[in-house]
């Protein structure tokens, strides 16, 4: 759409010179918007035609001053010119720089992003787990490939993000890069984050966010029934390596706790509760969450088991955890074995620990949201949905079993 753009010449009476003199003002407007800028020209007010919006007369003052002003409000439509031919939005402020000579330094987007992965890298540790530092350099990564695939360009000002940019990249990662809704939404959320600094240092003036809307959509997660979760502990496998991994997953299934927890676990961990047993006093590395859960038989068993083993002992750890990666490569192997047809990974354990053990059994959700160090319950109340279906699943068989009963007494009445 063409902008429209007017010039206006006037005088300003209030600011006269020495000699009586007024200047010459330029107004530039650009839809609507608009700025004042001086000619650097002087004329005696009565010299000034307002109608015609230069000075009166055929002197030679006049026909080199309004020359000038021509000279001036053909600059104007050069500089909108530039701007289209350079493929540069067309604003009050674009128009503004190109006229008064001043032009903005650019600030682009990948410098802005490279130092917020920086600093997260020096706060990892303290503030940031590695995990998050690996997927904003992997939201980086996509970001700098979309630039490429969508604009032929290494990076872009910052000021040439909007709506359009938004929708793009989404659509990028949905069709090119094959990520699914959730991953896809996280990774525009991770872009979000370098937008709203952006704005919060006053480098953009709108949001290119304003009327986007995204959602992530709820994942049915897995989790092991009873009878599998006692499947997986009461069996013996042949090597020493895969109990452990079995011991690992099951004290997890029982405490609710993360792999990166359970990792973390050493026994000044483990104090007296409030009812006098043994609790496990943690934060969750991911959300720095406390977490106070009372020991259960099974888990505190396992701490015993494993009291004298030299990774305990040589790591000041509670439990000798392996490596995520192999936790969950034997734990694929422990699934084949006690014929589970899940994907069994380490992170089931806290689903598990979140309804088969805590919620199936009557346990409050206000609790199990504090020992699984929920920072909002609505998390936890996905776990609640998880067992509505198992509520309906076993009213569907009460609804058979009354709906056969009430065809036995028809039956019975007919004869």
């Amino acid at each position: 759409m063409q902008n429209k753009i007017s010039i206006l010449y006037y005088i300003k009476r209030t600011k006269p010179n020495s000699n009586g003199q007024v200047p010459i003002y330029s107004r530039i407007t650009v839809d609507g918007k608009r700025f004042e800028i001086s000619a650097n020209r002087f004329i005696e007010p009565s010299k000034w035609s307002s109608e015609a919006n230069k000075m009166k007369g055929q002197s030679e003052e006049a026909r080199s001053i309004n020359s000038y002003l021509d000279i001036l409000k053909g600059k104007v439509y050069d500089a909108q010119k530039e701007l289209i031919h350079n493929n540069t939005p067309v604003n009050i402020d674009t128009i503004k720089n190109k006229v008064i000579g001043v032009e903005q330094r650019a600030r682009m987007l990948v410098p802005i992003f490279q130092e917020h992965n920086n600093k997260i890298e020096i706060l990892v540790g303290q503030e940031f787990a590695p995990g998050t530092l690996e997927r904003y350099k992997t939201s980086m990564k996509h970001t700098i490939e979309f630039l490429q695939w969508k604009y032929s360009v290494s990076d872009i000002d910052i000021k040439d993000i909007d709506h359009s940019f938004i929708t793009e990249y989404e659509f990028y990662l949905r069709s090119v890069r094959k990520c699914a809704n959730n991953t896809a939404v996280k990774y525009i959320k991770n872009f979000k984050k370098i937008i709203k600094i952006c704005i919060s240092n006053g480098w953009l003036d709108k949001d290119p966010f304003a009327n986007y809307k995204s959602k992530i959509r709820e994942v049915e997660r897995d989790y092991l029934t009873q009878e599998e979760v006692q499947d997986i502990y009461s069996k013996v496998f042949a090597t020493e390596r895969l109990n452990q991994v079995k011991d690992i997953f099951v004290f997890s299934c029982f405490t609710g706790l993360a792999y990166i927890d359970v990792k973390n676990l050493t026994v000044s961990n483990i104090s007296m509760g409030i009812d006098g047993g043994k609790w496990i006093f943690t934060h969750r590395q991911k959300t720095e969450t406390a977490s106070r859960i009372p020991l259960l038989p099974i888990p505190e068993e396992l701490i015993l088991k494993y009291a004298n083993h030299p990774q305990c002992i040589n790591e000041d750890k509670l439990l000798p955890v392996l490596s995520n990666q192999k936790m969950n490569s034997y734990l694929k192997e422990i699934a084949d074995v006690c014929s589970i047809k899940k994907d069994l990974t380490f992170h089931i354990a806290r689903h598990t620990f979140a309804t088969t053990v805590t919620l199936t059994n009557g346990v409050s959700i206000e609790s199990v949201s504090k020992m699984l160090g929920h920072k909002n319950i609505r998390t936890t109340q996905h776990y609640a949905k998880i067992l509505d279906k198992k509520v309906s699943e076993d009213m569907m068989v009460l609804r058979n079993k009354m709906s056969n009963l009430n065809n036995d007494k028809i039956i019975k009445k007919t004869n």
